[in-house]
């Protein structure tokens, strides 16, 4: 695919995809080693005398849910913002916000020291963590699509969901090194908090990265004077939004984060053969993403993400029941999450791009960040948690499945609304 080096001929083209990216990456690989040190979480935050394991992973959950329901006000808050002053701006204050809460999470007291006060504190901080990730997509979408070429938003927004997988293998891969060299002890004493100190370099180099980063053109040439969208237009592409986006955003999530803590509670894995799972499915979401988003460029953002979203009504029971079959060996269930990651990326490659094409200038960070945000919040923040409780309530272990065909089903028809031409359109101003 020679157009993926194409891309960073252009010293500013080069900067505002690094730029862009790097935010995302850190706040994709917190919320990933959350997930992925779900349970460990819920042990030292979540635990007392009084409460059962279950309880806690549940408990714990909520606070992730709650992380993403304060995404919304994140990206109306931080989206007015960048319609109104700039995208370069709102971008860093994001950044700093986000390095901020995610340390914290690195240095909070737990249960054993501090007892009930323990989850209210890291509840607060995922608050934060909500917030400036709410800010985060709009404008990075923002950036990389108002920098692309028309014939390459696709490939150019492709980029933020390829983030957003290097994040969570970076995530995944971290808390499989610390779980192999560490023992159980130090690993539940305070080898989990290690995931959350490192975001405080890496934000750092991200924080440098946008301070030399370009206004985008798109922004730059649109007046402040100019009639801004109406209020009733943008309501109507943020509800069509999360309709397309909700197959994404549910299968993602309970493939790519959720499936840890669903192979240990629920089929009895082991924290390491859970993780070697999660791996394989973000390698395969990983690998399809760029791809997507390249083919979104010549055929279409239709085909390609009502493909994605198909596949995943198809295949999630066969998946299933693959992994709970006692009899089927590592190796097919190796492929089997690796698919499931795959068809995942068909959608999130083209994801982006698609989000940015329906929103003018004026309303671009603000409407694709609440539409990506309130599927988000619904959706990925909610899966474990339904999963969980529904799991728990009726002893079903194929949740998961339904889960991820009912809101794929319902992305295929909303999907299907795409204009055939969309990908050869001018964004609007």
């Amino acid at each position: 695919m020679s157009s993926v080096g194409q891309i960073t001929s252009n010293p500013r083209t080069r900067r505002s995809l690094v730029a862009g990216t790097v935010g995302n990456f850190v706040e994709w690989y917190e919320f990933g080693a959350y997930g992925f040190f779900a349970t460990v979480i819920a042990a030292n935050f979540f635990s007392s005398t009084s409460t059962s394991d279950a309880e806690s992973l549940i408990k714990t959950y909520a606070s992730f849910a709650l992380a993403f329901f304060f995404r919304p006000i994140g990206a109306a808050v931080f989206g007015r913002i960048g319609d109104r002053i700039g995208r370069r701006p709102t971008l860093i204050l994001v950044l700093l916000l986000m390095t901020g809460s995610t340390t914290l999470i690195g240095v909070l007291p737990t249960y054993a020291t501090v007892g009930a006060a323990a989850p209210w504190l890291l509840t607060a901080v995922r608050a934060l963590q909500g917030l400036s990730a709410g800010g985060e997509f709009g404008g990075a979408v923002s950036i990389m699509t108002e920098f692309a070429p028309k014939t390459k938003r696709g490939l150019y927004g492709a980029w933020q969901s390829f983030t957003v997988a290097l994040g969570l293998l970076t995530g995944a891969g971290l808390a499989a090194i610390l779980a192999t060299a560490l023992s159980k002890g130090a690993l539940n004493d305070w080898g989990w908090r290690v995931p959350f100190l490192l975001a405080l370099p890496l934000g750092l180099v991200a924080l440098w990265l946008r301070l030399r980063l370009d206004e985008t053109p798109s922004f730059s040439r649109v007046s402040s004077d100019r009639q801004p969208a109406s209020k009733a237009e943008v309501a109507r592409a943020i509800a069509l939004g999360i309709g397309r986006l909700m197959g994404w955003s549910a299968a993602g999530y309970t493939f790519l984060v959720v499936m840890p803590s669903y192979l240990q509670a629920t089929l009895n894995a082991t924290f390491e053969q859970a993780l070697v799972a999660t791996v394989l499915a973000n390698a395969g979401f990983a690998a399809s993403i760029m791809p997507a988003g390249w083919l979104s460029d010549r055929s279409g953002r239709r085909p390609v993400m009502v493909a994605g979203a198909a596949l995943v009504v198809v295949l999630a029971f066969p998946l299933m029941n693959l992994l709970q079959d006692k009899e089927s060996g590592n190796a097919a269930k190796g492929i089997a999450v690796f698919v499931a990651g795959l068809v995942v990326g068909l959608m999130a490659g083209p994801g982006p791009a698609m989000l940015a094409e329906m929103f003018p200038t004026r309303a671009r960070y603000t409407g694709l960040g609440l539409a990506y945000s309130l599927s988000n919040a619904v959706f990925s923040g909610s899966a474990g948690l339904i999963i969980t409780e529904l799991i728990k309530r009726t002893k079903n272990v194929d949740i998961p499945a339904y889960y991820v065909v009912v809101t794929c089903a319902v992305s295929v028809v909303a999907l299907l609304t795409l204009r055939g031409d969309d990908h050869r359109r001018e964004l609007r101003d």
